[in-house]
């Protein structure tokens, strides 16, 4: 057993030993190679719904990823990218955009240059703004409206802080986003300050000088330069949202001014997960999800409760609200940990995790790996519980209720 262990953490250690280099194209380089036969290369940039300069802004820069550049046309990229058996895709969250391309280890050469030629010579032509960027855009947007889990999260973001990671992940129905708009943000996110290339089944010397020589090849605009925004500030609110189309929904949740060890347990503890995928007694009609969100300033941590009718799902908010106020007993909060040590450990595993963490080392210097995960969570004692619930319960809370307006409770009416 104490060898496993011993053998685990060493292998956790090497993935996360990996050089960080500042080439000449003063673009930041970080990647890890265990061995694997496939290779993902990330562009992760600061360019997430927090530092748009306009609602959807970032939202319809993302939809632009793979389009026609200076050496391809959108149909050449796609094409030339099925040849070598490729995967292309694009993600955002509040804090940045990712750019990742998937493949076979060797093909690494073709696919760093197809990142540099997306960074450097996005053509951003007017008619695949219109005829391909925004009706994904729309149909994200529509499609998200409809699923009561991303609206409360997203209202709940608005509630705790307001500006900046308040401000909405994506394109609302009555976001006007010009063309202009969206080059000018990418002009400003494009700087080197802003982008990490992050490389997982690849050297890091070899991925740094794969990426000197695209952007030798395809500079980065002239004239961008880093983008910021002000600190987090948590303020909380309650948000109240008719539907009638898939049940009820309350998200109750609070948010502090910087990650927090000790709230992602207290989150684990109020909507523990079952430690059985497939329960012996029949699943209850109402569902708990812990939701715990870190950012490089904040934190936004709840509960999701959702349920098909309002007394159900009233009742297991007031049960969350009397479960946070009661102290924890020592297995509960060993339980707590433990589960949250686990999930953190899985995520770290994961090429995204792996990705996140060392962009975050790259671009802010934070040490997000799994050994300081970890390191944290250990730390967290009955007395760190207390302390966190004191700050909780005299804070506002951040407190969304989906469905039914009329008959969900306020935030008073569960005991906040």
């Amino acid at each position: 057993m104490l060898a496993t262990r011993a053998s685990t953490a060493k292998r956790l250690a090497r993935s996360f030993a990996t050089a960080i280099d500042t080439k000449a194209s003063g673009v930041k380089v970080a990647a890890v190679d265990n061995g694997q036969p496939t290779t993902a290369v990330t562009v992760l940039i600061k360019a997430g719904s927090r530092y748009q300069p306009s609602p959807g802004v970032a939202h319809v820069l993302k939809n632009f990823a793979f389009k026609s550049t200076a050496k391809r046309s959108t149909l050449g990229t796609v094409r030339e990218s099925e040849l070598y058996g490729g995967v292309l895709s694009a993600s955002l969250s509040r804090e940045y955009l990712a750019l990742t391309t998937e493949f076979l280890r060797g093909d690494e050469a073709y696919f760093t240059s197809l990142l540099a030629s997306i960074l450097a010579t996005t053509k951003f032509l007017p008619h695949e703004f219109s005829e391909y960027v925004l009706p994904v855009v729309r149909d994200e947007s529509i499609h998200a409206s409809h699923v009561p889990s991303t609206l409360a999260t997203e209202a709940a973001h608005g509630l705790a802080f307001r500006t900046g990671l308040g401000a909405p992940l994506l394109a609302g129905a009555h976001s006007h986003v010009s063309l202009d708009s969206v080059k000018e943000f990418a002009t400003s996110a494009f700087s080197p300050s802003n982008i990490a290339v992050v490389g997982t089944g690849i050297d890091s010397a070899r991925l740094a000088d794969l990426v000197d020589k695209a952007l030798a090849e395809t500079p980065l605009p002239s004239g961008s330069s880093s983008l910021s925004t002000p600190s987090s500030k948590y303020f909380g609110g309650s948000a109240r949202i008719d539907s009638h189309s898939s049940g009820q929904t309350i998200f109750v949740g609070f948010g502090m001014t910087a990650p927090s060890a000790a709230l992602s347990v207290l989150a684990t503890h109020l909507a523990p997960p079952s430690a059985l995928k497939w329960p012996s007694v029949p699943r209850s009609s109402t569902k708990l999800t812990p939701v715990y969100i870190p950012y490089s300033d904040a934190a936004l941590a709840g509960v999701l409760i959702q349920s098909p009718d309002v007394k159900s799902v009233t009742e297991a908010a007031k049960s969350i609200v009397e479960k946070l106020k009661k102290p924890l007993t020592a297995e509960q909060l060993k339980s707590a940990v433990s589960r949250t040590k686990l999930d953190a450990a899985v995520t770290a595993e994961s090429r995204e995790g792996i990705t996140l963490a060392l962009g975050k080392k790259v671009l802010s210097g934070a040490d997000a790996s799994v050994e300081s995960t970890l390191a944290a969570l250990d730390k967290v004692d009955a007395a760190t519980i207390s302390k966190t619930v004191s700050e909780l319960t005299t804070a506002t809370p951040a407190y969304v209720a989906i469905g039914d307006v009329t008959a969900l409770p306020y935030v008073d009416e569960i005991g906040l």
